[in-house]
């Protein structure tokens, strides 16, 4: 083992139930950060930390909130814990702490940082109900000197057409996903409904028993599947605890190092985490492109590379946190790892996005929070965390052990993007006019029913469209009923939504 092996030595999390708006955004990443540095009890640590990354606060994002938002909050949270160290922040995506995690256990690895804090929150509960009553939140917007190093550059997650379609919102475009997974799997509506039921109950009851859960309540499939009592569909066939709860209160930090200096700073060695492997890449970027949209290339191969890193087969794996914000991600996800969705060991240790909560960026600074602390405690040996950012776009993997493994952290780890760049991409008809099939169909619900579809297919000469369907009471039900996949219909260009009809 050697002294450059990039370790987790500490975690917190926080869960604020109160709404309080006093409490600011770095007032909770100031909170969390010091559960972390304290976590071990060694005064030596916050001295020793010369790297700080913040994951970025979602609603900064959103051009009407982004003035209440904290500016270079990595700068302004070092001045308060009394660190001189460097400051880093990325792009937004769920993807982003995995991917933090790995790019600093590079730089660890390399010698280029000593001891790092990635830490990250959103108090979205809390901003939605003061703006709701009007209240005062001048006081978030403060602002550190100095500019934080960013790890990569913003991109829009989506093209105008796609946008312009209703795709911009995840709880329209991974329905898309979950209705290319039944076709794929070739399941009738019955086992579809059934299977999605059980996983998000599965899930329920890992939430249930975990303190920092949003929700902590175990639900049944049909409590599940049932669109009443506040459980309304939102886009066929998720109903609303099949989506990531956005309005919480939330933060998480963890602390890496390596074994080096943890021995040199006197840390318990039961106390380390190894990182085992690592490994991040996109799928291609835009989904109107993408010819197969129940899988996703990028993860499998991000997730063959982490295990091959590690050593490991997945059978040796104890524990698992697949990202959740939605049932298909999860399939995917298990899909492309080669899980059965029911296997034994679960899919989460926190009980997913949907219940335990969707913190904007951070809920995967929570899945590997959670992780370390189930390692740390003795409940596994070996583990694994998906991240994923966008609409199943941006992926991180990392493997997680109680082992240090026979092979140390690489100082170059394998480009995957090359070859996923190289992949097949449909090219997109903007103003398709004529017979198309369909390849994938969400409907959207408002409180009093269906409300309208939107679809991506492909027209005879094999260019991909996406349209939107008429609010037809009539089409909608026979889009809900059948398996949409495969029909056949019109698509008429409109000035900038287009419309499919059957």
């Amino acid at each position: 083992m050697l002294d450059s092996q990039p370790i987790i030595i500490s975690q917190a999390q926080q869960t604020w139930r109160d709404r309080n708006p006093d409490r600011s955004l770095l007032d909770a990443l100031e909170e969390v950060s010091l559960a972390a540095l304290q976590d071990i009890g060694s005064a030596r640590l916050t001295a020793a930390v010369d790297t700080v990354a913040t994951v970025p606060f979602l609603a900064s994002q959103v051009p009407d909130l982004a003035g209440m938002m904290p500016k270079n909050s990595g700068d302004a949270l070092c001045q308060r814990l009394g660190l001189r160290a460097a400051t880093f922040t990325s792009d937004v995506g769920g993807n982003t702490p995995q991917l933090m995690v790995n790019y600093f256990a590079d730089r660890l690895a390399a010698g280029e940082s000593r001891a790092v804090l990635v830490t990250g929150a959103e108090l979205f509960a809390t901003l939605f109900s003061a703006l709701s009553s009007g209240q005062d939140l001048s006081h978030w917007q403060q602002t550190g000197a100095r500019s934080p190093i960013q790890l990569d550059e913003p991109k829009p997650p989506c093209t105008e057409l796609e946008r312009a379609h209703g795709m911009f919102e995840p709880i329209h475009t991974y329905p898309l996903f979950e209705s290319a997974l039944r076709h794929a799997a070739g399941w009738d509506q019955q086992t579809h409904l059934a299977r999605l039921g059980r996983l998000v109950s599965r899930m329920s009851d890992v939430a249930a028993a975990n303190p920092y859960a949003w929700r902590q309540e175990s639900l049944t499939p049909a409590q599940v599947l049932d669109p009443a009592q506040g459980n309304r569909m939102i886009t066929w066939p998720y109903t609303k605890v099949m989506n990531a709860i956005l309005a919480v209160d939330m933060a998480a930090a963890v602390v890496m190092t390596t074994v080096g200096t943890a021995r040199e700073l006197g840390i318990d060695p039961s106390r380390w985490v190894y990182l085992r492997g690592g490994a991040e890449a996109h799928d291609i970027w835009n989904v109107s492109e993408r010819e197969h949209l129940h899988e996703s290339p990028a993860l499998a191969a991000c997730s063959r590379s982490a295990l091959d890193m590690a050593g490991l087969e997945l059978a040796e794996l104890d524990l698992f946190d697949l990202y959740s914000c939605f049932p298909s991600a999860v399939q995917v996800a298990c899909n492309a790892i080669g899980l059965d969705p029911d296997d034994p060991r679960g899919v989460t240790v926190t009980g997913g996005l949907t219940l335990f909560g969707g913190p904007g960026n951070n809920y995967s600074l929570h899945a590997i929070a959670e992780m370390v602390s189930r390692l740390q405690n003795g409940q596994g040996r070996h583990g694994l965390v998906t991240a994923n950012g966008n609409y199943l776009t941006k992926h991180a993997v990392g493997v997680y052990s109680v082992d240090p493994g026979s092979a140390p952290w690489p100082l170059a780890r394998p480009d995957l993007q090359i070859l996923l760049d190289a992949g097949p991409r449909l090219v997109v008809d903007p103003t398709a006019s004529g017979s198309g099939t369909l390849d994938a169909c969400a409907v959207v619900f408002g409180k009093e029913g269906p409300k309208r579809g939107i679809v991506l297919g492909r027209m005879e000469d094999g260019r991909r469209f996406v349209a939107n369907t008429p609010g037809d009471p009539d089409l909608l039900a026979r889009l809900v009923e059948m398996d949409p996949v495969g029909l056949q219909g019109r698509v008429t260009a409109g000035d900038k939504v287009n419309s499919f009809e059957l």
